[in-house]
């Protein structure tokens, strides 16, 4: 009911832009997020939004660098990835809950729905 989309191979600087589409059901009044698993890595917490949009969280290691954002009108989900670095290299997830509308925290825990993922890679 997830599907992230918009990865790919980008050098180090450059920008991608991630999209997660929904379908099946709407996540209007769902906390959004977005995680990520490096070759190697425990998954971690990228970025959540509330279910207005209003209330935005980031991890320290890309704070002023990536956005999140979401239009519930589409039922989709974004997260806009500047200045990428090759630490950012990872399989995105992007993942929803249906238990809660804001979840400010990194835990993955209130996330009961997941996306595939899609790949990022950034060259240096």
């Amino acid at each position: 009911q997830l599907q992230a989309s918009g990865g790919g191979l980008v050098q180090a600087g450059g920008s991608l832009r991630l999209s997660c589409t929904a379908s099946g059901r709407t996540f209007s009044s769902s906390a959004m997020g977005w995680f990520r698993q490096a070759p190697g890595k425990e998954r971690e917490f990228v970025a959540t939004i509330s279910w207005s949009g209003s209330g935005k969280y980031y991890a320290k290691s890309v704070q002023g660098r990536f956005t999140i954002f979401r239009d519930n009108a589409k039922n989709m989900m974004y997260l806009q990835m500047n200045s990428l670095k090759p630490e950012d290299t990872a399989v995105y997830y992007c993942a929803a809950s249906s238990r809660f509308g804001t979840v400010p925290g990194g835990e993955s825990g209130p996330f009961n729905y997941w996306g595939q993922g899609t790949q990022v890679t950034v060259s240096s």
